[in-house]
């Protein structure tokens, strides 16, 4: 029993329990205090045991406090008021955070809410709607207005009903008859009717595509695939007509002609194309069948690079570039030269073509076609099978005697004709200025030291700009000099490492002018003899080929001089080895005598 008189295994031992189940205490009489004492009554009506909130230990009043003090299940009931303290006090947070959530989830649909009547705005809308419905009942008032006048005028102009009638039926009749035959003629002919409309043409623009260094390959293998059978063709042609194989032109030769002289050529060419498509087809179905003349050799085809360096890709570019080059050369030379054959820009060769334009006019105006074209057909198998073997033996029979050969080399391109008219002109030049003017020189002095003595750069005399003799001058080859730049790598500073300029050699120097306008410290002299080593110098490995400079080393240089950017590299360099040869062979025997 404890201090206040109740069992506390009967009373106080469920405070022990760890469930969440709602704690059952005693009636508040047990612990000396009337129902109207304490501040938690139990609900009217009801005097035996209640399930309220247990009290807290601060909410009991003093005497309660001893009461439990002095039971023995004073630490049950404790760690019972923990728990469930505890137990409460999460209860309370879930249901803060639900709250919280649905106050959100409030405030978000209000917005939601705002956002779509601001944009539906049914008001405008029903004003819209509002305004339509007056636009189509005047639309209906004025289509009534309409259809009232036209029936008003309908029955002002109304015939008699005996004639109308009549009227009426002659054309229902008619009317039928004609769409009957308009629907059987759409029937039959509509289709190719419809294929006779007209109808705008469609301007198609075909999209470029970027360029690369693949697609260019490929469309140049396409080309040269492409090609082939036209090339196989002439081939075997000139293979016949140069008697590569003596039987097989000479039954060519014997066919043709036969078949010429019996009217039967253009049935014999007819054959030989069905043929041929007939060999084709066979082909095509994997049989194995050659009928060429010449041998046909397989090339072999190099499988395409997936990597390529940027050299690479460069050297591609090159060679398909050369190729294309001088594919396109070759077909603007033809087609210039078929242009000037009948502009008469050579008089004396269109002449003869239009000769024999108009015998040939005459000819098949007053002669028997089958005459015509027996000799045009004689004349042509004559011509491929032995005239033209023996001018191909005989070059310089062929240069005199064949008129075709000789008039498609005599016909001009138009790069000739410029270079033709540009040396006419100069050579005018030439005579105006000899006849007005004629230079004098002095008595004594010879070609040669004249020349030396006059000899000029843009800027002034050659031996004054380099400090020379005067009789140093530059060689023949190198006149004018050779453009290029000046690299020298033992200075720093990016104005004198590299300087434009031009390049001469002299019979003992080699002189360097700089473009620059200002003193001679910018020009560079070198003797031919202090000279310790030359070669050809690749300025840029990345680039293909061996590059365009030459490097020169020098006693006072640490460095190579290099001298970069030579369009005729390999002429200055042999001109300058070989005179470094001369001058260093001239000096070698001079010591040893």
């Amino acid at each position: 029993m404890g201090a206040c008189g109740i069992p506390a295994s009967s009373t106080w031992a469920p405070l022990a329990s760890r469930n969440r189940r709602p704690m059952p205490v005693p009636h508040l009489s047990v612990l000396g205090q009337t129902p109207s004492s304490s501040h938690r009554a139990p609900p009217a009506g009801r005097t035996d045991g209640i399930t309220l909130p247990p009290l807290m230990p601060w909410e009991l009043l003093p005497q309660q406090r001893e009461q439990l003090k002095a039971g023995p299940g004073t630490l049950i009931m404790a760690t019972g008021v923990q728990d469930f303290n505890r137990t409460e006090f999460d209860r309370l947070n879930e249901i803060k955070g639900h709250l919280e959530i649905a106050l959100l989830e409030k405030h978000f649909l209000q917005e939601e809410l705002r956002k779509l009547r601001e944009e539906t705005n049914a008001e405008m809308l029903r004003q819209e709607l509002d305004r339509e419905r007056q636009r189509r009942m005047e639309l209906e008032q004025k289509v009534q207005e309409v259809l009232k006048a036209r029936t008003e005028e309908q029955m002002a102009q109304q015939p008699p009903k005996g004639q109308a009638q009549a009227s009426n039926g002659a054309e229902r009749r008619s009317q039928g008859l004609s769409s009957r035959l308009q629907k059987w003629f759409y029937e039959r002919f509509g289709e190719y009717v419809e294929d006779f409309r007209f109808q705008p043409e469609e301007n198609t623009v075909e999209t470029e595509e970027p360029l690369s260094a693949r697609r260019l390959t490929e469309n140049m293998r396409r080309l040269k695939r492409g090609a082939k059978p036209v090339t196989n063709f002439v081939k075997n042609l000139s293979a016949l007509s140069d008697w590569y194989s003596v039987y097989t032109s000479a039954i060519a030769f014997t066919v043709y002609m036969n078949a010429v002289w019996h009217g039967w050529a253009i049935p014999l060419f007819l054959f030989l194309a069905i043929l041929r498509l007939s060999l084709n087809y066979l082909i095509a179905r994997g049989w194995r069948i050659q009928w060429s003349i010449v041998p046909e050799v397989s090339e072999p085809v190099e499988p395409p690079k997936e990597d390529l360096t940027v050299s690479e890709k460069f050297q591609l570019v090159l060679d398909v570039a050369q190729k294309a080059q001088n594919l396109f050369g070759k077909m603007a030379d033809i087609l210039e030269k078929i242009k000037n054959l009948f502009m008469w820009v050579q008089p004396e060769i269109t002449q003869k073509l239009y000769v024999a334009l108009w015998a040939a006019f005459l000819a098949s105006c007053f002669f028997p076609y089958r005459l015509v074209g027996l000799a045009v057909g004689l004349y042509a198998g004559i011509k491929f099978f032995l005239i033209d073997f023996i001018f191909k033996r005989c070059p310089r029979l062929r240069a005199k005697y064949d008129t075709p050969y000789i008039i498609w080399r005599s016909l001009p391109t138009d790069p000739q004709l410029k270079e033709r008219s540009s040396a006419a002109v100069s050579r005018r030049l030439q005579t105006t200025s000899s006849r007005s003017y004629v230079p004098s020189a002095p008595a004594g002095l010879g070609k040669e030291e004249d020349a030396g003595r006059f000899h000029s750069t843009k800027k002034g005399n050659f031996h004054e700009i380099f400090n020379l003799t005067e009789n140093e001058r530059p060689l023949a080859v190198c006149e004018n000099g050779w453009r290029c730049c000046l690299i020298n790598r033992d200075r720093k500073m990016p104005t004198d490492y590299i300087r434009n300029g031009v390049l001469y050699v002299t019979e003992n120097y080699l002189c360097f002018e700089s473009s620059k306008s200002g003193s001679s410290k910018r020009n560079k002299v070198i003797k031919l003899v202090d000279i310790t080593d030359i070669q050809k110098y690749k300025v840029l490995s990345v680039l293909p080929g061996s590059g365009m400079g030459i490097a020169v080393s020098t006693p006072s240089t640490q460095k190579p001089l290099v001298f970069g950017a030579m369009v005729h590299r390999d002429e200055a360099f042999e001109t300058i080895l070989s005179q470094y040869i001369k001058i260093t062979s001239a000096a070698a025997s001079g010591g040893d005598s």
